[in-house]
């Protein structure tokens, strides 16, 4: 028996006990040690303390140098070593905002956003993976003291000549400085030229961001122009490196035919489900079908088998389209345009699940009562063979308008979209009684004439068939979801936090300013459902629900299960979308190892533990930027078809109030415009807080959230994509 003291310098591991050797160095022990460690150690102190030889002395300082990194252990100025938790230091993404202070999201679910004021952003840009410093627990303020990983290294802006030198004004505007250019760096660019930059020096507290210009832009002549500029403007990559597409080429084989024996080098056997009445429902345009459904009538209520695009059985770790494709992580889905997460030899073909032809899938069958219970879950790969490539158009006319014409092309598949229909219901009933919120919410979509130019924008209500895919896709996310946890190995959880309390209260106090609740006490997020369901059929109905929508946190992955709060789950993940969704396809991997091994060993146990973090952030991540390219789209195709209409006067509703002005969507077309106070002539306009309005002092004219109002476009910003509006 081996004793180790030290006495006094570290109370909580003042006395370690090892039997017969000392322990393994490894990342996890460190991470166990900083936890129960009450003051920060410097690295003799923490080698002795743990009594390990040179070797692991040597391995030691890897682990804390890749800890450090991971922002999981904090080194100070002064290079001791210390837990970022118990120093109070939350690791997590900067969201920055335009006038250069921001928010650092946690990592960690369950923690509360840290305001951060400009002043004390450190140079930090939006995305970027930061530590912060929490400074008032109250206000949950505080500073950032580290950056660990830069999302963003290139911008695209103005390229300006001053007295004082050359700089990049970035287009972004929630990149909150200038890039200085060196005199030698300046390539072709000349004042005022639209530039793409690589930024070579980050800013700092007491040096400014630097950079170089990689190539001078076409100023924007068309949409697609403008659609190819923000493609530049979000560095997202066209096309696919050569050692990519050559492996995509090599992967086409004859599709097996089962059933296949166990033992082959699968592992486990692929069912044969080609006998089986199956269909795709997408949209009109879609060309990736990654998932399926067929559907039968039991004794005992329905089966449902939801058939996902075996992208797995193509796809390897760490094979040269993985790590492009974690890289990426995410298709980006653009107006006519969409950068793929996978090569189309894949994503269009080979795991495309198209009509007619067999296809390899990986399919989660379940067994529901005639109340919505699943009874039953069963998981395996399969080999099936799509009927019909529907639509959400055709199978709406099909089920809800009862087309006679459409009926009769389908006369075969029509029980079966019947017990679709009925399943679907049941589903949903069973949701929405759970708490889960409803936000049937119509979406922009832009209408191009031949040559590219939008022609119309316009709502895309969601109709009947939408409803089915969604149900059915989230009754076999939770399926999983819930059988890896139950399994308890380490996978990757599609998480969606409760509301942030001072958020919860905004809404609350614009139901209460339009007269949708009366008393404020006691109202928490878990009564959010009832609210919405409160508000269906007024004419705020639609405003309210994305209000409600923008007040909720971001729904993110993780490898800590917290559940799903807008869906009200206790246990959810992404499974369903492997072609365009990178964690999709881990969760994919993860599931056949459990099936085909029954149970996963120690190393792999840990080995997992140490990936999927990083996999979760990088996949979150590269959603939001995902998001925020296909937004920049809509608000330029949207300013490319208002230009042409200053002066012209439309019908609006207010969407929000604040103290400069009034956000306005357009009834006609599915565009927003911003109403500056100084634009209403008419009267002088007051804010009123409490009742989140605008009044006119004179005509007493009110202005609240979900008025009617007539306005003018007065201006159309090409460059901000904005759309300024007048009375």
């Amino acid at each position: 028996m081996l004793f180790i003291i030290r006495i006094g310098l570290f109370p909580l591991y003042s006395v370690y006990y090892f039997y017969n050797r000392t322990p393994m160095i490894s990342k996890e022990l460190l991470i166990t040690f900083f936890h129960k460690t009450r003051s920060p150690l410097g690295f003799r102190d923490i080698s002795d303390l743990l009594g390990l030889s040179p070797s692991e002395r040597r391995k030691m300082k890897r682990f804390l140098r890749e800890l450090t990194d991971e922002g999981k252990i904090i080194r100070t100025k002064k290079n001791l070593y210390g837990s970022a938790e118990e120093m109070s230091l939350v690791t997590g993404y900067f969201e920055a905002h335009k006038d250069g202070y921001g928010f650092v999201i946690s990592e960690k679910p369950g923690e509360r956003d840290i305001f951060v004021p400009a002043r004390a952003a450190m140079g930090a840009m939006d995305d970027d993976r930061v530590v912060a410093r929490i400074e008032n627990k109250h206000r949950r303020e505080g500073s950032i003291v580290r950056i660990l990983e830069r999302t963003r290294t290139r911008i695209v802006g103005t390229f300006e000549i001053s007295r004082s030198g050359f700089f990049v004004k970035p287009k972004n505007r929630s990149v909150t400085f200038d890039l200085f250019i060196p005199s030698k760096e300046t390539g072709k660019a000349r004042d005022g030229d639209s530039v793409s930059a690589e930024i070579t020096n980050y800013p700092g507290e007491k040096r400014p961001a630097m950079g170089r210009i990689l190539k001078v832009l076409k100023r924007p002549e068309t949409p697609q122009e403008e659609t190819d500029a923000i493609i530049e403007e979000f560095n997202l990559d066209r096309k696919f490196p050569r050692r990519v597409t050559d492996e995509a080429k090599t992967l086409y084989s004859p599709v097996p035919i089962p059933p296949l024996k166990k033992g082959d080098k699968r592992g486990f056997e692929r069912k044969d489900l080609r006998p089986l009445p199956t269909v795709t429902i997408d949209g009109e345009r879609a060309k990736d079908f990654d998932d399926a459904i067929s559907i039968v009538r039991t004794d005992g209520g329905y089966k449902l088998w939801v058939h996902i695009a075996d992208v797995g059985h193509y796809v390897k770790w760490d094979s040269a389209i993985d790590i492009e494709a974690r890289k990426r992580g995410t298709s980006v889905y653009f107006t006519d345009t969409v950068i793929p997460m996978l090569p189309k030899e894949l994503s269009e073909d080979l795991c495309s699940l198209r009509p007619k032809v067999d296809r390899l899938a990986f399919t989660v069958e379940m067994d529901f009562d005639d109340s919505g219970r699943r009874t039953g879950s069963r998981f395996y790969p399969s080999l099936i063979h799509s009927n019909e490539r529907m639509t959400y158009t055709t199978v709406k006319a099909i089920i809800v308008d009862k087309d006679p014409e459409e009926s009769r092309k389908y006369e075969y598949l029509l029980p079966d979209f019947e017990l679709m229909e009925t399943l679907c219901k049941i589903l949903k009933d069973v949701r929405l009684k759970r708490g889960s919120l409803d936000f049937d919410l119509p979406e922009p979509e832009v209408l191009l004439d031949l040559q590219g130019n939008p022609e119309a924008i316009i709502r895309t209500e969601r109709n009947f068939a939408h409803m089915l895919i969604e149900e059915f896709m989230i009754a076999a996310n939770e399926a999983v979801a819930e059988f890896l946890e139950q399994s308890g190995v380490p996978s990757l959880y599609r998480i969606h936090e409760e509301p942030d309390p001072m958020k919860l209260d905004d809404i609350i106090r614009v139901l209460t300013s339009i007269g949708i609740i009366r008393d404020r006490k006691g109202i928490k997020s878990g009564d959010f459902s009832g609210l919405l369901e409160k508000i269906k059929d007024t004419p705020q109905e639609e405003i309210i629900n994305h209000m409600v929508l923008r007040s909720l946190k971001q729904a993110k992955y993780s490898t800590v299960n917290i559940g799903h709060f807008g869906l009200a789950s206790e246990s959810y993940t992404h499974f369903t979308s492997p072609i365009r969704r990178y964690p999709d396809l881990v969760v994919h991997r993860i599931l056949r190892e459990v099936l085909t091994n029954k149970s996963l060993s120690n190393d792999r146990i840990r080995e997992l533990e140490t990936m999927l973090p990083d996999i979760a952030f990088n996949s979150s991540r590269t959603e939001r930027l995902a998001d925020e390219a296909e937004r920049s789209v809509l608000n330029a195709m949207r300013v490319w078809f208002m230009k042409d209409k200053v002066g012209e006067e439309f019908e609006g509703k207010v969407a929000s109030v604040t103290p400069y002005g009034l956000k306005i969507r357009l009834k006609d077309y599915y565009v927003e415009g911003f109403l500056h106070v100084s634009y209403m002539t008419d009267d002088y306009y007051q804010y009123d807080e409490k009742t989140l309005s605008l009044s006119g002092l004179n005509k007493k004219r009110r202005y609240t959230i979900g008025d009617l109002i007539r306005v003018r476009i007065d201006r159309v910003d090409m460059e901000a994509r904005e759309i300024v509006m007048g009375i």
